[in-house]
């Protein structure tokens, strides 16, 4: 039997607080955690915030207050280069570079100049339609997290990656929604997009969660679905990957205490391996859904089921009755369910008590 593989991205994000060093050692923590991506997030600051965008209120509690949020991300930024000594030390330590574009700059960096084998889209972009276009015209394979979002959203989306994807020349609401219809729009998002369900905000309070709409997501479009978490601790991306995700997403950090907007909704490096380990055992557990004895279940079947057998010693050719026929362990003989065949008929042999019996 195939074992699920569950593709689990430790989530880096900004917690490497401006430091390539930092960056690195996040890196090395997510590799030997056993996670099969590390993500980063590819922005200019110029180009995602107005000068005069306000902070998340979990923001507001983990940074300068004073801060705007373009001041808190340009600090955040990371370069050409260290994209490119980030991916070289992905490739040593064996785990793949992922990174999120928020602008198109930083789109044309990671699949254009690093040429990534998929692109994650933030939630926060399920709307940006020029973004979307974009994205997918670069024909790569897309993660889209869904936070925030109702299924029209998603829908309106995948409409536009569909389009693209397809080559679509004239992009229009129209032309989404046509592409969104075909056939082979459907197919090529099938072939392209992996949803991830996913609740915005730092730390998401379980009750928010709402795990049950990763089934209404597989039932709506089709696509393989995920989970992409902002919970506390590690037991919500756990059951995640019991109900069927097929991706988990989880931020992380060095170290909870540094200063930063992300550091404190974050694992540290004990609880992502933890994580990682219990998702691969969930993996095993799962299994094919066909209810057969395992292999390790067959030597216990004689010990642990019953037989019929002799109550007290039975001559040959004295009848069966309730008096002298028993169900006891080891389950090697005739099985109990056929005690009524048994009843009233006459024995072919002497038994002594306790001795499975026959016909």
């Amino acid at each position: 039997m195939r074992v699920l593989h569950t593709y689990i991205i430790a989530e880096a994000g900004v917690n490497h607080n401006g430091s390539l060093a930092i960056a690195k050692k996040l890196v090395e923590v997510a590799a030997e955690a056993g996670a099969d991506a590390v993500k980063f997030q590819t922005f200019k600051a110029d180009k995602l915030v107005s000068r005069k965008a306000p902070k998340a209120v979990y923001q507001t509690r983990t940074t300068d207050i004073s801060e705007s949020q373009h001041e808190m991300i340009r600090k955040l930024e990371l370069d050409e280069h260290a994209h490119e000594t980030l991916i070289e030390h992905c490739k040593v330590c064996g785990i793949e570079f992922l990174s999120t574009p928020f602008d198109l700059e930083s789109l044309n960096l990671l699949s254009g100049r690093f040429d990534l084998p998929r692109i994650k889209i933030p939630s926060g972009d399920i709307t940006n339609a020029p973004l979307l276009l974009e994205i997918a015209q670069t024909g790569k394979p897309v993660i889209l997290s869904t936070g925030m979002s109702t299924l029209g959203d998603i829908e309106d989306a995948l409409g536009v990656l569909a389009s693209a994807y397809l080559g679509s020349r004239e992009p229009s609401i129209a032309a989404f929604s046509e592409a969104y219809s075909s056939a082979e729009g459907q197919a090529i998002l099938q072939d392209k997009v992996t949803l991830l369900h996913c609740t915005t905000e730092y730390p998401a309070p379980l009750v928010d969660v709402n795990l049950k709409v990763m089934d209404t997501l597989m039932s709506s479009f089709g696509l393989p679905v995920g989970y992409s978490d902002h919970t506390a601790g590690i037991t919500v991306p756990i059951a995640a990957v019991a109900r069927g995700a097929v991706v988990i997403e989880k931020h992380f950090t060095i170290d909870r205490t540094l200063p930063g907007p992300d550091h404190k909704a974050s694992l540290e490096p004990a609880e992502l391996k933890q994580m990682v380990s219990a998702i691969r055992d969930v993996e095993q557990v799962l299994g094919s859904g066909r209810k057969h004895p395992a292999p390790s279940e067959l030597k216990n079947m004689s010990i642990a089921r019953k037989s019929l057998v002799a109550a007290a010693a039975i001559s040959a050719g004295e009848p069966f009755t309730v008096d002298n026929l028993a169900v006891k362990r080891p389950g090697n003989g005739m099985s109990p369910m056929r005690y009524w065949e048994l009843l009233n008929r006459k024995s072919g042999r002497d038994f002594s008590a306790d001795e499975a019996v026959s016909l």
